[in-house]
């Protein structure tokens, strides 16, 4: 062969070579998962069930993803129940679409389809979490996210030996849906659960749990990352190693002013990522988890357990208990959430909105309003601005970009109809509470400033509140009634925890701010289910920008059918 046929053969060889390579790193960046939603038998405190599960697991499988990589992961359903999951604290930038929660972004997936999620992971890193959204279904169907850093980017905290996944969850010996069923038919609560679970296990204070039990092995004197997440229904956790105190460095994927606590606090849709050092004498420890309740409200406050097992140490001995802050220590709740604070470095800035344009006070209640086929006459129902939401039977977000008539109106009022004193003696009324499917229409780009006040209407209890498309800034919080001319003077516009589900503390406020930069329509609930249900939720429509990167995308072509 000739020099130039060499030069050209070799020119050749190098462009094959150059494509397979930006091909296979483009594959590479395309993180592809199959989800099939399955019925199947499952065993717990000595009872079998069936329960509904993706690929057969309890819990589902966890989605691993870089920064900047794009994911698609296809479901299909072949349970008896319609189907929606959301992927909780991803913004889905412009992309309602992917964000999943059922008649607000989409329609469920029916029995026999398949519909597949597709969104990309931009600015993001941490742990997050996916779950069913839908009825009562995230009960038994939810995993983990775990979305790393770009190839080569260190974490800005020391490095792990290893990490472990912590789901903290709820189990019912009976069928969930019914139980949920049959309360609404009452008008009364559904029956709380029967026990809490780590990673799906109760752990050995419960019967029949020898089998049950999640256990973690450590090695004496490495560090481990502990990535936990409450995906419980209804209650707020505290978690504790025994012997160990644990170092937060991360909330709802976003890192945190590194503090040590033997003790964290963990709502309903929360995540937080603590480091644990095996620095303690050779043996075995229990991870505990049990309810936070400072509220005169019934919940299960029965305590799940894990095992912290040192190699090498037999499992014939004792584990050493935890302790975990009283169930109602109010203080401890408090003290912990102020110390929540955003990283605000250079490379990770916290970019507080601080003039605001629109300002927003949402009051949370609960009522009952007349039921003549309830158990007492009435049903409870919970409100905002003392509107309980109604959902649709056509997705929000189909509604708002096809301009749909009838679906919903957009008018939710900024401030409450009837000014009151919102912690004071309890109230029976409902202030005339009613129901309807209303939103909040917001401008593209327009800083909003939201204040959401727990009221003593029948009683006074915090409320996990979950923002979607957006990460929020905790700005302010605070017991009593919010004082608009007091209460912003000692807010934290420095370094306030940037997260996506923030607790709203029992008889108090919490302020936070966002800038409202994702157009679309953004469902905003109470993560505890059963106030979900009873009406406690509304959804900000945000409008399209003037760019064309600020419009809603146009819907899949595999968007299920209403």
């Amino acid at each position: 062969m000739s020099v130039r046929g060499e030069n050209s053969f070799l020119r050749i060889t190098l462009l094959l070579f150059g494509f397979f390579v930006c091909f296979t790193s483009s594959e590479a960046a395309i993180k592809k998962y199959q989800f099939d939603i399955q019925v199947k038998n499952v065993s717990r405190l000595c009872h079998a069930k069936p329960i509904v599960t993706v690929n057969g697991m309890y819990p589902g499988p966890t989605i691993y993803a870089r920064e900047g990589d794009r994911v698609l992961i296809n479901v299909t359903n072949h349970a008896q129940y319609n189907m929606s999951i959301h992927w909780h604290g991803l913004k889905q930038y412009r992309n309602g679409w992917a964000d999943g929660p059922a008649y607000i972004t989409q329609c469920p997936i029916q029995t026999g389809k398949s519909y597949t999620y597709d969104f990309n992971v931009t600015g993001q890193r941490g742990t997050l979490w996916w779950h069913a959204h839908i009825l009562w279904l995230r009960a038994t169907v939810h995993g983990a996210i775990v979305i790393m850093p770009p190839q080569g980017t260190p974490f800005p905290f020391p490095q792990p030996h290893s990490e472990q996944i912590i789901l903290l969850g709820e189990w019912w010996n009976a069928d969930v849906e019914a139980i949920e069923k049959q309360g609404n038919q009452m008008g009364l609560p559904p029956n709380m659960s029967d026990a809490h679970t780590i990673n799906g296990k109760p752990g050995p204070l419960f019967p029949c749990s020898e089998k049950h039990t999640f256990a973690m092995e450590v090695e004496p004197g490495k560090t481990y990352l502990l990535r936990i997440i409450n995906a419980a229904l209804n209650d707020e956790l505290f978690f504790a190693i025994a012997g160990h105190n644990m170092t937060v460095v991360e909330v709802d994927a976003v890192y945190a002013k590194p503090f040590s606590t033997d003790s964290i606090l963990v709502a309903p849709g929360q995540t937080t990522n603590v480091l644990v050092q095996a620095n303690r004498v050779p043996g075995r420890y229990f991870m505990a988890a049990r309810s936070f309740i400072d509220a005169p409200v019934p919940v299960d406050n029965k305590t799940a357990t894990a095992i912290l097992q040192y190699k090498g140490i037999p499992n014939t001995v004792m584990p050493a208990l935890a302790e975990l802050p009283a169930p109602n220590d109010t203080a401890f709740a408090l003290s912990y959430n102020q110390k929540l604070r955003s990283l605000n470095s250079p490379q990770f800035p916290a970019n507080v909105p601080l003039n605001v344009s629109r300002n927003l006070f949402y009051t949370v209640g609960l009522g009952k309003n007349p039921c003549a086929t309830c158990l007492n006459g009435t049903r409870f129902l919970a409100s905002l601005n003392n509107i309980s939401f109604t959902m649709p039977q056509v997705g929000l977000l189909q509604a708002h970009y096809f301009n749909t008539k009838g679906v919903f109106t957009a008018d939710f009022p900024d401030k409450p109809p009837t000014p009151f004193n919102y912690t004071g003696a309890p109230l029976t009324a409902n202030l005339k509470t009613s129901q309807g499917t209303r939103v909040s229409k917001i401008a593209f780009n327009s800083t909003v400033e939201l204040v959401i006040q727990d009221t003593n209407l029948l009683t006074v209890e915090s409320h996990p509140f979950h923002l979607h498309g957006y990460n929020f800034f905790v700005v302010g919080t605070g017991v009593g009634n919010f004082d608009p001319t007091k209460d912003p003077a000692n807010y934290n516009l420095v370094d306030p925890m940037e997260r996506n589900t923030v607790g709203v503390p029992t008889g108090g406020w919490t302020a936070i701010r966002f800038q409202a930069n994702n157009p679309g329509v953004w469902f905003m609930h109470c993560h505890l289910e059963l106030h979900t249900g009873w009406g406690l939720k509304t959804a900000f429509l945000v409008e399209d920008g003037p760019g064309p990167d600020q419009t809603v995308l146009p819907p899949p072509a595999d968007l299920p059918p209403c």
